[in-house]
């Protein structure tokens, strides 16, 4: 039974149209156990990545209505939902509310275009609203987040809500609950695994600060933590005990905590594998990490000027103390100043499970500051030493020869993002030419030109995207690559709306592949050729 092509399954599991039914059916075997499971769970993403960085336009598209409308026949029953980067209107949610008569999970990242109408309508019809739409008799709640929400929450609904919900297990909260709120929250909660604070600040009170510690203590499970936003640091040691079971922390907006008080908190969370922290730590707050966090997998050190920081001095030296200290490190995003080769050859020597390596030096085009050279070598390392690795962003002064290494040794590597590196088009050619599982390829205010473009133009067929911004890439160029794949959408972005010619640059390119053709929700602005 478990040799059946997936079209006999297709056909088999429509017949069984109940709920229960598709349940027990998938008990049958392990294909039809996944293929269950396949069709009660569906992850749609719409813009391109670069729409993180606000370069691709807001009014872009990728709605998600018709995949909704197309979805409620194909996957009636399903139950979960994960859209990001999408523009997601009210009446898509109500639409969803009603059509899904199972649906339990709707998880929205960096997504745009609803108001607190929208999410009224999946929590009235299924598990009630957020806070005041969650009806009494909803006690079955696992997850909730709100921290993204900018007003103020009713602080009773909220408290009544996690009292009557015993299987709560991830709660996080905006800016604007309170402390006093928080502890009372982990009263009636101490089973919380993952809990995002609220607030931490307020005049200190002796009586809440005892609470708050005696609560703390008492969770157990607590293994994961984020919030911050704003922190009174007489507050945090009423959070000490909490540190040292926890395996993700997330502080990397929480700039009210300064460089001591972050040393303080890393050397209690010794079990830490995940960790999101800004660059306000400094070098010396990293060399803690790796003394102390030895099983640590995934690190992030983001600029903290994102959240109206003052830039700080992260540099080669907290990299060469990870790289030390760290060996299980398999995905690091390295936001700092300046680099060395000497660095990144210890990161590959001394990591070399790295899967995702993301350096960002925030001063574009800077080489090896001892030596003044490119960091060509540097990444040769990094590429031929770490056999797994699949995701790279580049980062500094590099040549073609920096290029030519990725396309050699690259073997697994599946995205690449390039930003102000380049020579000439012979770095692009190199790794489409060598990099045999590419997937995804994003360049940005890098010289390659429509001889990079066009050379190798059969690659694309194998991708899943090729975005390029602030490139000198000719309409003329766009317009050989569309004629002579006419199987990829070929889209230009011309938000000026000018009049071009086929000699003039155009600003930004997104080539990707589609099953149903060119889409129809493009605005005026982008034009698929």
């Amino acid at each position: 039974m478990s040799d059946f092509p997936e079209e006999v399954l297709e056909l088999v599991f429509h017949f069984f149209t109940p709920h229960k039914d598709r349940n027990v059916v998938s008990l049958v075997c392990k294909s039809w156990f996944r293929a269950e499971r396949w069709i009660k769970a569906l992850t749609l993403k719409g813009k391109p990545h670069f729409a993180d960085f606000n370069l691709v336009p807001r009014d872009w598209g990728g709605s998600v209505s018709p995949w909704i409308e197309a979805t409620t026949k194909s996957y009636p029953g399903l139950e979960e939902l994960w859209l990001k980067r999408m523009v997601v209107f009210d009446h898509s949610l109500e639409l969803s509310s009603r059509l899904f008569p199972n649906f339990k999970s709707i998880v929205l990242v960096s997504c745009e275009g609803f108001i607190a109408d929208g999410v009224a309508a999946i929590a009235a019809n299924y598990r009630g609203q957020l806070l005041s739409f969650f009806p009494h008799t909803c006690t079955s709640l696992v997850s909730l987040n709100f921290a993204c929400l900018k007003g103020e929450v009713d602080l009773g609904t909220l408290e009544r809500l996690v009292a009557r919900c015993p299987n709560l297990r991830s709660l996080k909260l905006n800016r604007l609950v309170p402390l006093e709120m928080l502890q009372r929250i982990l009263t009636l909660a101490p089973h919380l695994v993952d809990l995002g604070t609220g607030s931490f600040i307020g005049k200190f009170k002796r009586e809440t600060y005892d609470k708050l510690s005696k609560d703390v203590f008492e969770c157990k499970s607590g293994r994961s933590l984020s919030g911050f936003l704003e922190v009174a640091p007489a507050w945090l040691p009423a959070m000490y005990s909490l540190f040292s079971n926890l395996t993700s922390l997330n502080l990397s907006n929480s700039l009210g905590i300064g460089v001591m008080e972050l040393n303080a908190i890393v050397l209690r969370c010794n079990k830490l594998q995940r960790l999101w922290i800004s660059d306000c730590i400094g070098d010396e707050g990293l060399q803690v990490v790796a003394f102390n966090c030895k099983e640590l997998q995934e690190l992030r050190v983001l600029p903290s000027f994102l959240y109206g920081g003052e830039n700080a001095c992260v540099t080669e030296l907290g990299m060469v103390a990870l790289t030390m200290g760290c060996p299980m490190l398999n995905s690091l995003l390295y936001v700092c100043q300046q680099m060395t080769n000497a660095a990144l050859v210890a990161m590959a020597e001394n990591c070399p499970n790295i899967v995702r390596f993301r350096l960002c030096i925030l001063e574009p085009k800077k080489p090896n500051h001892v030596t003044l050279k490119p960091l060509d070598e540097g990444f040769r390392e990094i590429v031929q030493s770490c056999k797994g690795l699949r995701r790279l962003s580049l980062s500094g002064l590099l040549t073609n020869m920096a290029f030519m290494y990725i396309g050699k040794y690259g073997e697994q590597l599946e995205m690449l993002s390039v930003a102000f590196v380049g020579e000439s088009d012979m770095g692009m050619l190199y790794v489409l030419n060598g990099c045999k599982k590419l997937k995804k390829l994003e360049i940005r205010d890098s010289p390659f030109g429509n001889t990079a473009l066009l050379t190798n133009m059969g690659k694309y067929e194998a991708m899943r995207y090729l975005w390029m911004s602030s490139f000198p890439v000719t309409l003329g160029g766009c317009k050989t690559l569309a004629n002579t794949m006419q199987e990829l959408n070929v889209e230009i972005m011309n938000e000026k709306q000018e009049k071009l010619d086929d000699i003039q640059k155009v600003d930004k390119l997104y080539v990707y592949r589609s099953l149903d053709g060119p889409r129809r929700d493009a605005p005026d602005f982008v034009w698929t050729l």
